[in-house]
């Protein structure tokens, strides 16, 4: 399972994010959208407009989502 996380400095919910998925031991990619455009339009075609973006497979939600992160260490 790939998981990838685009994020941006200084936010939160990104932070918390990262934490609660390492703390589940499940393994992510991070992707920095203020230095990568093709990330970010990425991000952007699929509807999101706040970060976090989580994407795994045809999977993706933005913000802090514990719920969504508790489903991705069910299907580890």
């Amino acid at each position: 399972m790939s998981v990838t996380v685009y994020t941006k400095p200084d936010c939160p919910p990104c932070n918390a994010t990262k934490k609660y998925l390492t703390r589940d031991g499940i393994e992510f990619t991070e992707v920095d959208l203020t230095n990568n455009e093709e990330a970010y339009n990425l991000v952007t075609s699929l509807g999101h407009k706040y970060t976090p973006v989580v994407v795994t497979g045809s999977t993706h939600w933005s913000g802090f989502r514990p719920d969504k992160i508790a489903s991705l260490k069910i299907l580890k």
